[in-house]
């Protein structure tokens, strides 16, 4: 057995196999032994369920996964760890290493063929890099998952946690917002990692919504709006509109106007509701 939270089994874990921090790939493992029994206690998880972690690490959160759940897949890109987790996994009969990138994975396959109709669900603590790319991908994805708890920096978790309408939300809020629902769970201090970043981290869950709580015209339109809408965020709403749209600003005045919007309006202040109703007033004037 190893003691992944001390920081002296690690090194020595990790000296044996010859492996180095890469910092391309944003590594840094979690050695903290309150944190992954958290996450693992706080995802939803339980003996009949399954589980994708994305970035494994050594396996400390992936042990604590394996003791929850009925199926865990790691999907780990570095493949220098993988002796490394066949050595701390030994005894993890129901995990499986996937080495690939995420972001390169077809995910709804690996859930039909891996976890065999049981409810799947995302725990992750993840590369601060690549924390949007991610999330977005598991939620334009429509995976067939009902929630998902990842560890992010603590700045990514206040604009992914903040209210749609309010001065921390962006275009990645909303689209939070659309897909699920948002929770702040608990903090995690810099100290908690080795090697330790600049940076304090949350953790945070998104629960899958079954459908979105607004109507579009299309949802491939209305992120484009939104996109368009926070392109800018020190100019107005109309500003951002009229570049990311490729429209006139008079186009995108009179959209706002219809939206019962004023045309000085910044895109943070508007509510999900109303950059609904935004896109749809745009989508009767220039179309799809």
């Amino acid at each position: 057995m190893h003691d992944l939270s001390d920081i002296n089994t690690i090194k020595s874990l990790l000296g044996r196999h010859g492996f180095t921090f890469s910092k391309s790939m944003g590594q840094n493992f979690l050695i903290d032994p309150t944190v992954c029994p958290r996450m693992a206690e706080s995802c939803g998880i339980d003996k009949d369920s399954a589980v994708i972690e994305i970035g494994t690490g050594v396996g400390v959160l992936t042990k604590e996964l394996s003791l929850r759940a009925a199926k865990v897949a790691g999907v780990e890109l570095d493949t220098r760890l993988l002796p490394v987790l066949a050595e701390t996994l030994t005894d993890c009969r129901n995990v499986e290493i996937i080495n690939e990138d995420v972001l390169k994975t077809d995910l709804h396959k690996l859930i039909a063929e891996k976890f065999e109709g049981r409810k799947t669900y995302v725990c992750a603590n993840l590369p601060y890099y690549i924390t949007s790319p991610v999330i977005m991908y598991l939620l334009e994805n429509r995976l067939p998952i009902e929630a998902i708890t990842v560890m992010v920096q603590k700045e990514a978790a206040d604009r992914l946690c903040a209210p749609v309408g309010s001065r921390d939300s962006g275009a990645i809020t909303v689209a939070v917002n659309y897909y699920a629902t948002a929770q702040r769970l608990f903090d995690v201090p810099r100290t908690a990692f080795l090697p330790s970043p600049n940076v304090d981290s949350a953790v945070l869950r998104l629960d899958l919504r079954k459908e979105p709580p607004v109507d579009v015209p299309s949802e491939e339109f209305f992120f484009k709006v939104v996109r368009a809408a926070f392109s800018m965020r020190r100019k107005t709403a109309q500003n951002g509109l009229s570049n990311g749209l490729s429209v006139s600003k008079q186009t995108a005045a009179q959209a706002l106007e219809a939206a019962g919007l004023s045309p000085t309006v910044r895109a943070e202040s508007l509510t999900l509701e109303e950059l609904a109703e935004l896109a749809r007033q745009l989508h009767n004037i220039i179309g799809g």
